[in-house]
């Protein structure tokens, strides 16, 4: 593998750690376990979750997401929905309970992310290029490429910087750890 594949391969991974370590921060100040923000962002994306999507999605252990969701339906914030399940799987979808516990969690995660993709990146949204969202590292051809993998790389050490203080911080208005409404 030539060396600027290899570099651009560490820096995504970096990238990547760096992204968890900052969701995992965020968990911690909201007083919630990461599995359980996994679930939420689950629920976020499509309203519901099964146990084989989010092990699937996350690359986790199954008895890891059946303890979380157990534990969630055990406080009254999830419940099966029979008709949203595919297969044989098991559907859940949050209760009213469910709702106002994650709610705040889900507003303060969905601001602070709104606050790091839009930080001001001169000419790009917080250098995510293209309409349809996609980063893309360069072109493909010789010289250009070369050239579009630094800029990447300079890219994405800036979202980088842009993501840890959005975390760090978070927006105005944020409920943070002491207001969360824990169960």
């Amino acid at each position: 593998m030539d060396k600027n594949k290899l570099r651009m391969l560490n820096e995504i991974n970096s990238a990547i750690i760096q992204f968890r370590g900052n969701y995992s921060a965020w968990c911690k100040a909201h007083g919630i376990g990461y599995n359980e923000m996994l679930v939420m962002y689950s629920i976020r994306e499509k309203g519901y979750c099964t146990q084989k999507q989010i092990c699937d999605q996350y690359l986790l252990p199954r008895q890891t997401i059946n303890h979380v969701i157990n534990a969630l339906r055990a406080q009254g914030i999830l419940r099966e929905q029979a008709s949203l399940a595919p297969g044989r799987e098991k559907a859940f979808v949050l209760t009213e309970r469910g709702e106002s516990y994650m709610g705040p969690f889900l507003a303060s995660m969905n601001a602070m992310e709104s606050r790091a993709v839009l930080a001001d990146v001169p000419g790009k949204a917080g250098g995510i290029e293209g309409s349809d969202g996609a980063i893309r590292p360069g072109s493909a051809k010789g010289h250009e490429r070369n050239e579009g993998n630094r800029r990447w790389t300079r890219r994405n050490a800036t979202v980088l910087k842009n993501w840890e203080t959005a975390f760090a911080a978070g927006p105005a208005g944020d409920a943070g750890a002491a207001d969360s409404g824990a169960v």
